[in-house]
């Protein structure tokens, strides 16, 4: 029975002891821990985890890593590291069957499924994604945003977030974010008023509610879109698994929008791995007597993200080029706006109420004679001005 369960959540393009060996470093290692990513990208999945389990690493490997961390200025700590990596191993089969129980299906780099773009993060790439809902992801996040903020975002930061977030998805974008309170909950509300997907990335299982007053929120989620988790079932949130998760909002979407943060904010994390990933990386305005504004404003300021106050505003940069360009904002239209800059200049020199002879309006639109009683007329056809007994004025409408 535990064979045939591991079978059937193995997929075609990925062996099956590679599947639990990335599942057993799951329980065993912590999201991005760079140390096992390069244990990994030396040795395998399967080696890796075997290393891992045994507590004891590959002398080479070793060294390595010692050099590298004389090099960085740290001390070396692989010890305790492998320690506590064989002291939280499970058995990977029935983590598998866990995460079956719960819904939840598991993918892994080279999986269908997976999203490539997972592989800017280098040594910080995930080593597999626990994911429940019925959208595929990888396709989910081929057009997607993401759009975060404050947890004590103020009712104009939650209706800006909303709005966002539903344009967006009458634009056929996904939006990404944290499932947090505030500005992340408003944001997977408002796509989710669009009839689009939404992708919730969180800090803990993706059996865990966190937080509790979201699992409506949540189960509404998982049938219109899809949770991701790269922690096992049954993790609980920490504060540097909330700070680790960041990168993969970062990394999953084309382009991240701050709708309001603080000075010290997670959200500006997440703005930093948006820049370290050379995403494009927006922010929305706010009171600047607003404290939850002020993170936006500095990230403005110091030019690390554009200013951004509509959705026509974020598709503009982070969708295709030339088929996403925002609309120019202009004035009210006058029907003055389309005359060419002679017939401008003759109109300004017509006289408002006595009426003038044409060469006096000549020489005040600084044009020739047959210039000035060309413009003249098409002036009158268009209704501009009239020509009376005592010459040319602007023609006055009627009142009522």
């Amino acid at each position: 029975m535990v064979a045939d369960l591991a079978h059937d959540v193995r997929t075609d393009d990925v062996p099956e002891a590679e599947l639990l060996a990335r599942v057993a470093i799951m329980r065993m290692a912590e999201p991005g821990d760079q140390v096992m990513s390069r244990l990994i990208a030396r040795y395998g999945a399967v080696a890796a985890a075997d290393q891992a389990r045994r507590g004891v690493l590959a002398a080479e490997f070793v060294s390595e890593e010692i050099n590298r961390a004389r090099a960085a200025g740290r001390p070396p700590a692989l010890d305790r590291l492998a320690a506590s990596w064989a002291a939280r191993y499970a058995d990977p089969v029935r983590d598998l069957a866990e995460g079956r129980e719960q819904g939840a299906r598991l993918v892994v780099p080279g999986d269908p499924e997976w999203p490539t773009q997972l592989d800017d993060l280098g040594d910080r790439r995930p080593y597999g994604l626990w994911l429940h809902g019925t959208v595929n992801l990888r396709f989910a996040c081929l057009r997607s945003v993401a759009v975060v903020g404050a947890r004590a975002a103020t009712a104009y930061g939650v209706q800006v977030a909303s709005e966002l977030a539903s344009g967006l998805g009458d634009r056929r974008w996904t939006v990404i974010s944290g499932g947090a309170y505030g500005i992340d909950a408003a944001a997977h509300r408002g796509a989710l008023a669009s009839g689009m997907p939404t992708v919730v990335v969180l800090a803990c299982g993706t059996d865990v509610c966190y937080p509790t007053a979201h699992q409506d929120l949540f189960q509404v989620v998982r049938s219109q879109g899809v949770v991701v988790s790269e922690v096992p079932m049954g993790s609980r949130p920490t504060r540097p698994r909330f700070l680790v998760r960041n990168r993969l909002i970062a990394a999953l979407s084309r382009g991240t929008v701050v709708v309001q943060a603080a000075v010290r904010s997670g959200a500006l994390n997440t703005a930093t791995h948006a820049n370290e990933l050379n995403r494009h990386l927006m922010a929305v305005p706010g009171p600047i007597t607003v404290e939850v504004s002020e993170g936006c404003h500095d990230l403005i300021r110091q030019g690390r993200a554009v200013c951004v106050t509509s959705v026509q505003e974020i598709t503009e940069l982070v969708g295709a080029i030339g088929g996403d360009l925002a609309l120019v904002r202009r004035g009210p239209a006058h029907p003055r706006d389309a005359l060419n800059d002679e017939t401008r200049r003759v109109l300004e020199a017509v006289p408002t109420r006595v009426g003038t002879g044409p060469a006096a309006i000549a020489v005040s639109a600084g044009v020739d004679l047959s210039t000035a009683l060309s413009c003249l007329g098409a002036l009158a056809v268009a209704g501009f001005v009239e020509h009376g007994d005592r010459g040319w004025r602007l023609r006055h409408e009627p009142d009522g």
